[in-house]
């Protein structure tokens, strides 16, 4: 059972936001189920993940050493995640690959950081496998 409910990240505007993550959530197979102006939301049978302006009205910060991991089906999936994402205005940080200093074994994964400067991770046989 997942403990979480869902996540979030503050972005500075939706219509930016969904230029990046529409066809990066697809390349894992996820897709936005709901949006607004005030809200992106995505997920395959359920929402999960949501980028969102701050409902206060101030401007949105990004979280230092905070990373959001999404699950991978496999290595090729993590590789097509990373390509997409830095087609759609990401930047590399950390090529796909194998990850033998994780704890689990046969652990695969990339990372990016988004045009908001959050950073993101698709991993393949990670904790929650």
């Amino acid at each position: 059972m997942n403990i979480l409910d869902h996540i979030s990240l503050g972005v500075p505007s939706i219509e930016a936001a969904r230029r990046f993550y529409d066809p990066v959530m697809a390349s894992l197979s996820l897709s936005c189920l709901a949006a607004n102006e005030a809200f992106a939301a995505y997920g395959k049978d359920a929402v999960q993940f949501l980028v969102m302006v701050p409902s206060d009205g101030a401007e949105f910060s990004r979280g230092n050493g905070t990373h959001i991991a999404f699950r991978a089906d496999a290595p090729a999936s993590v590789d097509r995640f990373h390509s997409v994402s830095l087609e759609a205005g990401g930047a590399c940080a950390g090529e796909p690959g194998p990850r033998p200093d994780y704890p689990a074994n046969d652990v695969y994964a990339g990372f990016v950081i988004d045009p908001f400067g959050h950073k993101l991770e698709a991993i393949h046989n990670g904790f929650a496998s």
